[in-house]
């Protein structure tokens, strides 16, 4: 069953590799490059992998990422799984009005290939599960991870208008989701920092609308701030009830800026009446090196505060070095503050706050294309490090986990 379910995931992300020509640049000129998650913006620089193909007056563009393997997570309250992270993505462009309209529908097949407990990954928290708070697990996306329209024109000179709708999309919140960043682009965990820094990439009904320069965007967005439900089959939909503003900043080619705050409506659905202010700031920086390699990084910070309870955040730096087409290196640090509800320590200890931290360091290596389609074999391996009040929870002051997977993405347009 999982392996036609992957094999769904390389069809969609590997149509016919034809009329493979530039990609065309959006109102003021900018690169589409620039464009990650939602409306973020990343490095000019970014290269892209997938396929692009024209057709009448649209441009057509598919691609998508999907790592399977065995996850091998230590402790007590580590566990095993066989397991499949992916998502697949078709993007349509057409000029219209005087601007431009890109539709987008991005799916998960993570509801089958992880299932609804989701895979191990220690000192992860987030979410819930017959409503018992997710923890040291990493929950499973939605099969609709985006389904949305962009209209975006120049209005005057010099100075760009957008707007994005989406039945399941993402709001002017936090940096580009990790699933979309070039830095996390080799690594098949989730951070831990997650749900303090871009837990919101998938919200069922969002509204955003902005104006931005060659340089810049101001950008606001109203949006449904609860977190999907267990079901992760169909569509959330409730009412816009959360709000976001975000400022973005490309003063080169190799560097993006955001910081960006929003209100969420009590987005936990184990914690009704309580709202979460959440606040981050991130840079992105991607370069390329050597003959034919790529260098990505990006640093964020994230905190919560959620009404009436203690204030906790997330510190990330993350990296992804391709030396060439076939050799990856790839790393994340992390430093997050969770509180005893976060890790589902017991009603006493709700309120009391931890400080824990993971390091990642990995390793790809990247075959020849096949039909557009890239097949890599890699090694992720985690070290975890609780503070001296968790011991008793974990077993040990010093976790660790690893995964063996196989990778399958699409291939790199032009550079």
């Amino acid at each position: 069953m999982r392996s036609r379910l992957v094999f769904l995931l390389v069809l969609l992300i590997a149509p016919s590799p034809q009329g493979r020509a530039e990609m065309f640049e959006g109102p003021l000129g900018m690169s589409h490059t620039r464009e990650a998650s939602g409306t973020a913006w990343q490095p000019d620089t970014t290269p892209v992998n997938a396929v692009h193909f024209m057709s009448d007056d649209w441009m057509f563009m598919a691609h998508g990422l999907a790592f399977v393997g065995w996850d091998h997570q230590a402790t007590r309250r580590g566990n095993d799984l066989f397991m499949s992270t992916n998502w697949g993505m078709l993007m349509a462009q057409h000029e219209l009005l005087g601007g431009q309209l890109s539709l987008r529908t991005m799916l998960s097949l993570e509801p089958a290939t992880v299932g609804r407990g989701g895979y191990p990954l220690l000192l992860q928290s987030g979410e819930a599960l017959h409503d018992e708070p997710l923890h040291d697990r990493q929950h499973p996306h939605d099969l609709f991870m985006e389904l949305a329209a962009l209209y975006q024109r120049e209005v005057a000179d010099g100075l760009g208008a957008e707007l994005y709708l989406a039945l399941s999309g993402e709001p002017a919140l936090g940096p580009p989701g990790f699933s979309h960043r070039r830095s996390a682009m080799g690594d098949p965990f989730a951070p831990i920092g997650h749900h303090w820094q871009d837990a919101t990439h998938i919200s069922f009904g969002v509204v955003t609308g902005g104006l931005y320069t060659r340089d810049c965007k101001l950008e606001a967005s109203w949006f449904n701030g609860r977190e999907p439900d267990a079901n992760r089959w169909d569509l959330d939909l409730q009412s816009l009830d959360s709000y976001a503003i975000r400022f973005s900043a490309n003063p080169s080619d190799e560097w993006s800026f955001q910081v960006s705050g929003g209100r969420l409506h009590e987005p936990e659905q184990l914690e009704p009446g309580v709202g979460v202010t959440r606040v981050t700031g991130s840079v992105s920086y991607d370069t390329r090196v050597f003959e034919d390699g790529n260098w990505a990084t990006t640093a964020v910070f994230g905190e919560n505060w959620p009404q009436g309870e203690p204030l906790t955040y997330a510190v990330l730096l993350e990296s992804n070095l391709e030396l060439d087409r076939h050799h990856s290196l790839f790393g994340r640090a992390e430093f997050v503050r969770k509180t005893g509800h976060d890790l589902d320590l017991g009603e006493s200890r709700d309120q009391n706050r931890y400080s824990t931290a993971q390091t990642t360091l990995g390793y790809i290596y990247d075959f020849s294309p096949v039909w557009s389609v890239v097949p890599g074999l890699g090694l992720a391996f985690t070290l975890d490090y609780l503070a001296p009040d968790l011991e008793p929870f974990y077993g040990e002051r010093v976790g660790y986990g690893f995964m063996l997977f196989a990778r399958l993405t699409a291939a790199r347009l032009g550079r």
